[in-house]
């Protein structure tokens, strides 16, 4: 497609000196364009495509950087991006050293602020409206937060905590779930009227012309306001915004620009605290988005080949562990679909909670359903898992509950980058005690895990990353805990390893002969060194890979209970950002390249 109108976009000020006649051809072109680099790149589409609008009159009303745009999660950021000077970017979208899938602070000084995890817009764009008003600045912020951020914590401890005079603008967008009750013709005729071309200007006339009344104008104005409010809420009620002191403004129809554009201009004159609810809808303007949003939400690139993963095989294994065991439940914080927990929602509707973006609040409803004799698994990514720390020692390890963490995404996201690297989890739950973590290879070591978290009754973790399982040569040696492969039963090199790197291990060994131990279970340290002391050769030279982060990890731990010289690879000082042109192991310093250098080649 040619892009005519939008390829003399490179930044706000070139959307805001377009004529009022090129605003919906140039939404037309950014969804095609969207389209076409997110079904070569991967990345997520259905939200995008639903906040064109939206995204365009946010750049004709405020004037960014100056004015702070926050997008909760980031990741209906692409129209922003593309109007923001990044379009040309797109074709390293989502790539290590590409184009980030979210807002990213170090990309542009557009993005305000990095996101990736949901939730936290409302915090932060709070933050900056404060900072601002204490500066003595008139700028104004801008946050976007869609309606599933809403079951989320922080959201509410940050609306809490707002002020009325403030230049904030908080745009809830619903696009899935309904919010607020349902509050009929009446009201739905009210918004009409609020968001019609006349209602503001009539406003403000009659707002000029009654404090303009001598002595009395402004009492009058506010006894006469406060009149209007209590009508309002007795004809349909008030809601919970307005409880708070923001001013209301809604519900719209989102992917109406002239609506959106109009009702935007009138909060940013307001000089308050406003919030305004607006409806879109997911995968606008393409019909397959539009009809099927899930399934949209995250497309892979163009020519990927989908394997079954860990997440479905989990899923299956916990349907089958739960028609044996009848005190099995499944947790997940909104990612039924993503932990591979869609079949369990279907077979065991009465054992199956969905709580919400509200990690925090699952691990401790976990402890209270254990405290009471279930047995729950909670299925959570191990980025989103690193929100609820407290929860994991406080709640559960230090009462001994016989929780179960199913801990998914437990590696490198190459796409996501570096706020969903599931690199941290070992590190943490390194430092409470007695808790176990298994770190499965293969769809059999991940039954073997589940089951034997199930019977030991303890807190455990079972980790897993998202790809396939690793398929190991007959040469591997099965002990349970651990496998082995050596040629030689005094082999010259050993590398011990866990979890998908594993793969980088198999790769150095075509070219390097050496012995590789590959761990299925990883703490107890104490017990996992002692069987594998039985088949370490004292001479061996040893190195440890890891795809986690050094300080804390696997490796420092097990070097200290082996007390061997061991040279430990791991994610050191880094957050596990990536370079063009090179895989992250690479970047990370944990390749197959770093292990042959280890160990002397």
């Amino acid at each position: 497609m040619e892009y005519k109108i939008l390829s003399k976009i490179n930044c706000p000020e070139d959307v805001k000196a377009l004529p009022h006649d090129e605003i919906l051809p140039l939404s037309e072109e950014i969804r095609a364009f969207m389209c076409e680099k997110v079904d070569k790149q991967g990345g997520h589409l259905a939200s995008n495509l639903g906040v064109v609008e939206l995204t365009l009159a946010i750049h004709r009303v405020f004037d960014c950087p100056k004015d702070h745009i926050i997008f909760d999660v980031g990741h209906q950021s692409y129209v922003h991006k593309i109007l923001t000077g990044r379009k040309d970017g797109f074709d390293t979208l989502r790539t290590p050293g590409g184009l980030s899938g979210f807002t990213k602070r170090s990309e542009s000084e557009y993005d305000a602020f990095g996101a990736g995890h949901s939730s936290t817009s409302l915090s932060a764009a709070l933050g900056f409206a404060e900072a601002d008003k204490l500066a003595g600045r008139d700028s104004y912020t801008v946050a976007v937060v869609g309606d599933g951020a809403y079951t989320g914590g922080m959201i509410h401890e940050a609306l809490n905590n707002c002020r009325p005079k403030l230049n904030l603008v908080i745009i809830l967008n619903e696009n899935e779930m309904s919010i607020s009750k349902n509050i009929g013709q009446f009201a739905n005729q009210i918004a009409k009227i609020r968001s019609s071309k006349g209602y503001y200007r009539a406003k403000r006339r009659i707002m000029n012309m009654v404090t303009g009344i001598p002595l009395v104008g402004k009492f009058l104005f506010r006894r006469i306001a406060r009149v209007k409010v209590n009508m309002k809420n007795r004809l349909y009620g008030s809601n919970c915004f307005e409880e708070l002191g923001l001013y209301y403004l809604g519900p719209i129809d989102g992917n109406d620009y002239d609506l959106v554009e109009r009702v935007l201009t009138e909060a940013k004159n307001m000089h308050r605290s406003t919030i305004i609810h607006i409806k879109t809808k997911k995968g606008k303007g393409y019909a397959p988005a539009e009809a099927e949003p899930a399934k949209y939400h995250g497309v892979p690139p163009k020519g990927s080949e989908e394997k079954r993963n860990f997440s479905q095989e989990f899923g299956d294994i916990l349907c089958d562990m739960a028609r044996e065991h009848g005190d099995i439940c499944a947790i997940t914080a909104a990612m039924s679909y993503g932990t591979g927990l869609e079949e369990f929602r279907r077979s065991f509707p009465k054992r199956f909670f969905d709580v919400g973006i509200a990690e925090e609040h699952a691990v401790t409803f976990a402890a209270g359903l254990a405290a009471d004799g279930a047995r729950p698994f909670f299925a959570v990514y191990s980025s989103f898992l690193q929100r609820a720390y407290d929860n994991i020692l406080h709640d559960v390890v230090l009462q001994g509950l016989p929780v179960v963490l199913c801990v998914d995404r437990a590696s490198l996201a190459p796409s996501d980058g570096a706020t969903h690297h599931g690199i941290y989890d070992v590190a943490f739950l390194n430092t409470i005690p007695n808790i176990e973590i298994y770190t499965p290879s293969s769809f059999a070591k991940l039954k073997e895990a589940l089951k034997s978290a199930y019977d030991r009754a303890l807190p455990c973790a079972v980790r897993y990353p998202n790809s396939s399982e690793l398929v190991l040569p007959e040469s591997f040696c099965d002990e349970g805990d651990f496998m082995y492969d050596f040629k030689n039963e005094k082999p010259e090199r050993v590398l011990i390893t866990y979890g998908k790197i594993a793969q980088e291990a198999l790769k150095a060994k075509k070219e390097l002969d050496f012995g590789i131990v590959i761990l299925e279970k990883i703490r107890p340290y104490s017990e996992t060194a002692k069987k594998i002391k039985s088949i370490l050769p004292l001479s061996s030279k040893l190195v440890f890979l890891e795809e986690g982060v050094y300080a804390g990890g696997a490796g420092m731990m097990l070097r200290d209970e082996l007390k061997r010289d061991m040279t430990v690879l791991a994610i050191k000082d880094s957050f596990g950002e990536g370079k063009i042109g090179e895989s992250l192991y690479e970047s990370c310093g944990i390749s197959a390249k770093h292990i042959k250098e280890a160990f002397g080649r």
